[in-house]
């Protein structure tokens, strides 16, 4: 069996800059999305750079077939993953009881359910390769979020949950990050309603910065990976916040970011 790299919500945004930095770093990469154009498009400029082409799978990681459709192509194909890459998800913008009820199950779904069934299915492969797991969260899972509020809780969970396992698998030679970008300029914003960005520009870091980073973290076997200096200090201050203090300016910053 070949080992490989898994790469989710690889069409887009840190998606498509971690599997080019995974491929410039010597890695063949497995590709999932939905898109099969947009993928297809992405296997191409990665072979046109002279790296080997990735293998890619268009399929929708909602459905609840889908980990297991995933691991049987691998097999077919004489492939096992050596390492996990978990970034697929998307947010949405409003107060949880006014967005659509299906839509934020539909998230959980994505950005939970299927990042830990991922997460779970070929451990025994990453320890056979000495590989590892990098699941996406965000700074948004070290506060509350109102007006996002069920996007918040998902990268909580990522990041909560990507902490423990990290703990579990060390022993198993298996290494686990989390990574926790700030604001990156990406399909992100439009996807979940945002217009513009009210963010400084010190707490704002390009999808390939925070690609790289996320590398080096892994490589590292460092436990959560924040990319940038000031997003390092933000995520320091927050623990020191009192909540209701913290809920309020959420609440504040995301009335001015809808449409």
């Amino acid at each position: 069996m070949e080992p490989v790299t898994l790469i989710t919500g690889a069409s887009a945004g840190i998606g498509t800059a971690l599997a080019h930095t995974f491929a410039a770093h010597g890695h063949t990469l497995v590709l999932v999305a939905r898109r099969e154009n947009r993928l297809a498009e992405l296997a191409d400029a990665i072979a046109a750079k002279g790296h080997r082409k990735p293998f890619f799978l268009p399929v929708d990681l909602e459905r609840d077939d889908a980990v297991e459709r995933i691991g049987d192509v691998l097999v077919m194909l004489g492939l096992e993953p050596e390492i996990v890459v978990n970034n697929a998800g998307f947010g949405l913008l409003g107060e949880a009881a006014a967005l659509d009820h299906a839509e934020q199950l539909d998230m959980v779904d994505l950005n939970v359910r299927a990042l830990t069934d991922l997460s779970l299915a070929f451990v025994d492969s990453l320890e056979r390769r000495r590989g590892g797991i990098l699941n996406v969260a965000s700074i948004a899972g070290f506060l509350p979020g109102p007006r996002m509020a069920v996007y918040y809780a998902t990268k909580a969970y990522v990041l909560s949950f990507s902490e423990a396992l990290h703990y579990e698998l060390a022993p198993r030679g298996v290494r686990v990050s989390v990574l926790c970008p700030g604001p990156v300029p990406t399909e992100f914003q439009a996807r979940a309603g945002i217009s513009g960005t009210s963010y400084p520009s010190l707490l704002t870091r390009s999808a390939e910065q925070v690609a790289e980073a996320g590398y080096r973290g892994l490589k590292a076997g460092r436990r959560v990976v924040v990319p940038g200096f000031a997003n390092k200090m933000v995520t320091t201050f927050l623990r020191f916040v009192p909540r209701p203090l913290l809920l309020k300016a959420t609440d504040r910053h995301q009335k001015g970011r809808g449409r």
